[in-house]
Formats: structure tokens, sequence, C-alpha cells
């Protein structure tokens, strides 16, 4: 898990399938929950502040292209290289939370996140 530091905003645009709102959504954590057996596929779940967005109200930010964008930035500037930053997308629909915006994560994300001292909170 990465926690991060006060005042981390993602933008929305409004491009998204299930929000036409534009906002700034305060970020607030980073976690895998899964990741397979091979290490080749997992979830991503960047957790946000509901006083910021409310999914009830606003909708989903699944599928906004602006936060995928910033999102891929925010995880250069943390750690990341640009090809694991890029191996992350949208997952399912069914999988976005009331919390949290759910992304696919490859293998070239999950070795640079492995590699992370502390982050097993998928074990």
């Amino acid at each position: 898990m990465i926690d991060l530091k006060e005042d981390v905003k993602l933008n929305t645009d409004g491009s998204g399938l299930w929000s036409g709102r534009v906002a700034a959504v305060d970020v607030i954590r980073l976690l895998v929950p899964y990741v397979n057996e091979e290490e080749t596929f997992g979830e991503l779940r960047v957790y946000f502040d509901e006083d910021s967005w409310n999914v009830r109200e606003h909708g989903l930010i699944y599928t906004d292209r602006v936060f995928a964008e910033e999102l891929r930035q925010l995880l250069e500037s943390v750690y990341f290289s640009p090809e694991a930053a890029d191996d992350v997308e949208y997952s399912e629909q069914g999988m976005q939370g009331d919390n949290f915006v759910s992304l696919d994560a490859g293998k070239h994300f999950l070795t640079e996140w492995l590699e992370i001292p502390g982050n097993n909170d998928h074990l």
C-alpha cells in the first residue's frame, strides 16, 4: 500500500461514460489487493476522499481520460517507470467502488510494485 501525502489531486474532464463532471479528486491511497500466482496480472485500487467525489451523486470516474493520464503521471512521480505506469488500464465497470477506482495492472507494473518494501497487501 502507498499512502499519499495530502493535496494529491487527479482531475477529471467529464469524458467518462458514467460521469460528465469536471473536478479535482483528492487521491489518498494506492493498493494492490490482488495479484495472480504468476504475478502477471493484478488489480490496482486508487482510493479517493469521498468529500471530493461522491459516486452516488457524481457517478463513476471509470473511463475518464484525464484521470487515467494524470494517474500515470502520479505513478511515475512516486516510484514507477513510464513502462510500468502505462501498464495500468481501467478494469471493468463492475469492479469500481464507492471510494476507489479499479484498474487492471500488468506484469511491468506488478514487478515494480512488488519491489517496493512492504507492498505485500495482496498476500
